[in-house]
C-alpha cells in the first residue's frame, strides 16, 4: 500500500487497510466483484461489499469497521444480510454460495495529533454450513414478515 494522506484519519485508515489486506485477504483466492449491486427480483435490493472465492469456496464477503472487539452473538443483523447477499447472488448469477465472511477492522486508537497509539486489531466472522442454513431460514422470515407487516 502507499504512504497514508495527509487527511488526519488517513493514518487510522490506511493502518486498518493495511491490516485487512494482510490478515484477511489472504484468505480470498479470487474476486468476482466489488461493491456488486444484488436483487432478489421482485422482494428485496442491496450492494454487498465483494464476492468471490474464500479459501476456495464460493462467499459473500462484507467489511466493516468498529471502535472495540465484537462478539459473535453480537453480530446476528450482519450474518442476516450475509445470506440476504447469498441468496440474491444465487438468484441472478446462478451460483450456489453458503458461505459468508465478516472482515473486521478495530480502529486502532491515535492521540490528539492523530498518531497511532495502538494496532489495528482484525476479526475475521465465517458463516457457513448448518449456521448458514439457519440465518438463511431466518432472512427469509424476516422478509416474509416485513411483506405481510407492510402489504
Amino acid at each position: 500500500l502507499n504512504a497514508p494522506g495527509t487527511n488526519p484519519y488517513s493514518k487510522q485508515s490506511h493502518s486498518m487497510a493495511k491490516t485487512v489486506i494482510s490478515t484477511g485477504l489472504c484468505n480470498v483466492n479470487e474476486i468476482w466483484g466489488v461493491e456488486v449491486p444484488l436483487y432478489f427480483p421482485g422482494l428485496y435490493a442491496g450492494t454487498t461489499d465483494g464476492c468471490g472465492l474464500h479459501l476456495n469456496e464460493e462467499a459473500i464477503l462484507d467489511y466493516k469497521q468498529t471502535n472495540k472487539p465484537k462478539k459473535r452473538e453480537w453480530i446476528e443483523d450482519y450474518f442476516l444480510q450475509l445470506c440476504a447477499y447469498a441468496e440474491a447472488h444465487n438468484e441472478l448469477y446462478g451460483t450456489n454460495i453458503r458461505k459468508g465472511v465478516i472482515l473486521m477492522c478495530v480502529k486502532p486508537e491515535v492521540d490528539e495529533n492523530f498518531n497511532i497509539i495502538t494496532q489495528p486489531e482484525y476479526q475475521e466472522f465465517v458463516l457457513e454450513g448448518a449456521e448458514f442454513d439457519l440465518y438463511r431460514q431466518l432472512w427469509w422470515q424476516r422478509v416474509e414478515q416485513y411483506y405481510m407487516l407492510n402489504s
